[in-house]
């Protein structure tokens, strides 16, 4: 029982320390915009829902076996409107069964104005997800927008960042690839 017990241990440990070392080299990808971006240990995320616009209530619970880039923004945000092209873009490029973009419109944002707003900057094919009451973001302890977090295949956040980044950067993307490569390997 002993030995079982000391290679269970020393399995664990390595396993640990694979995923130190990819943490560091995650970390190590970060260029310009994307320095802001902030790896930590997986933490659990909010049960708290927030609604789809064509009705049906969600948490983030429900996006577990994928990486998921989740972003709280609004249709008054300045950078939110720089930004979501590029969430666009990365939900174009590396969308599927392994990562998805998930956008939050959280606060006082009517759903003609986020429909509006998606016209204005050419996005159509990104979820309209609403957290009209801010519940969510509050539980989530999203302060100022716009705020992106990286939430891994187990649902629990791995990265946060707060302000607007170059999302379609090759850093950003370079980052998602080693992501999703992770779960391809």
């Amino acid at each position: 029982m002993r030995l079982f017990l000391a290679v269970l241990y020393t399995g664990l440990s390595f396993t640990a320390n694979a995923a130190l070392a990819d943490m560091s080299q995650l970390e190590a990808m970060r260029e310009g915009s994307m320095k802001k971006l902030l790896f930590s240990d997986p933490a659990p995320v909010s049960q708290v829902s927030f609604t789809h616009a064509d009705g049906g209530e969600f948490t983030l619970d429900g996006f577990k076996g994928k990486y998921v880039l989740v972003n709280f923004w609004a249709t008054w945000c300045a950078p939110c409107r720089k930004e979501m092209p590029m969430l666009s873009e990365l939900q174009t490029e590396f969308g599927g069964d392994d990562f998805e973009v998930v956008t939050i419109a959280t606060g006082r944002n009517d759903l003609a104005g986020i429909k509006r707003f998606l016209a204005e900057v050419e996005v159509d094919n990104l979820p309209l997800y609403l957290d009209p009451k801010q519940k969510l973001a509050r539980d989530m302890a999203v302060l100022g927008l716009p705020i992106t977090l990286i939430l891994d295949p187990e649902g629990r956040e791995i990265a946060r960042m707060r302000g607007d980044a170059e999302w379609n950067s090759e850093s950003a993307k370079a980052i998602i690839r080693a992501l999703v490569g992770t779960l391809e390997g």
